[in-house]
């Protein structure tokens, strides 16, 4: 397949996240996933009217959108569940659903960010299949 059609280093997918504070979201991203800052485009106020973030091998994208009462619902594969979720509280999540080992084969938990996101982390435990 030609991938011209997309930057390099991102995915024909990407997350787009409608968040209130932006600034807050790049903060808790950098901290519990250890996300890399992209791009970041500023509003006409001195505000972040969109931002991008690298975690792991994948984009995630954000706007401004003060009044919005959207929540995104976010999986991230990590290489440590328990550690990620533990930085997450640490960063101001609650906690939606604390790590455990699931039948299918992956260790899961779920955090939700300041701002109502869900994230839902995964690691695939050794041994299982794909």
């Amino acid at each position: 397949m030609d991938e011209r059609y997309k930057p390099d280093g991102y995915n024909a997918v990407s997350p787009y996240l409608l968040v209130k504070d932006v600034r807050a979201m790049l903060d808790f991203l950098a901290h519990a996933f250890g996300a890399t800052e992209l791009r970041r485009q500023p509003d006409a106020d001195g505000g972040i009217r969109h931002a991008e973030v690298r975690i792991g091998d994948s984009v995630v994208m954000m706007g401004c959108r003060p009044g919005a009462d959207l929540i995104a619902s976010v999986h991230v594969y990590v290489e440590d569940v328990d550690r990620v979720y533990a930085r997450a509280l640490d960063h101001g999540a609650t906690s939606l659903s604390e790590p455990r080992d699931q039948p299918y084969g992956d260790r899961t938990a779920g955090v939700q960010d300041a701002q109502g996101n869900y994230w839902w982390v995964g690691t695939r435990l050794r041994g299982s299949g794909s």
